[in-house]
């Protein structure tokens, strides 16, 4: 993969990384990305304007519920000030821990809603 340049559609169409990137494949995806920003960000914007589909909701409570078991394991430290291998250990650690994301996913769902309810309300 690293030998290859890798095009925005070919990125977008990649399921999940089942393995962490090396180096070099971290700068590629990191040019592929800023070559993209524009299109990213005109795609985000339409996304906002819309409602959350209950995937969309699914998906954000589960961020939110790895998220918070991330804080936990590092004691507070956000991503960025954390050194790239002790990141790396915490979310193999949490890949683990699959069921427990899922109970945490589910009891933040109903948060998630609320919240885009009053994001859309916020906005007529």
């Amino acid at each position: 993969m690293a030998d290859q340049p890798l095009s925005f559609k070919s990125f977008l169409a990649t399921d999940t990384p089942t393995e962490a990137l090396d180096f070099s494949q971290r700068r590629a995806r990191g040019r592929v990305m800023k070559k993209n920003k524009a299109k990213i960000a005109m795609g985000r914007r339409r996304a906002a304007k819309k409602t959350a589909s209950v995937e969309v909701l699914k998906k954000r409570a589960r961020k939110g519920a790895v998220n918070d078991l991330f804080k936990k394991f590092s004691k507070g430290k956000s991503r960025g000030e954390m050194p790239a291998a002790r990141r790396a250990e915490i979310e193999k650690r949490i890949s683990k821990m699959s069921s427990k994301v899922a109970v945490m996913t589910r009891k933040k769902l109903p948060q998630i809603r609320s919240l885009e309810k009053q994001r859309k309300m916020g906005k007529k």
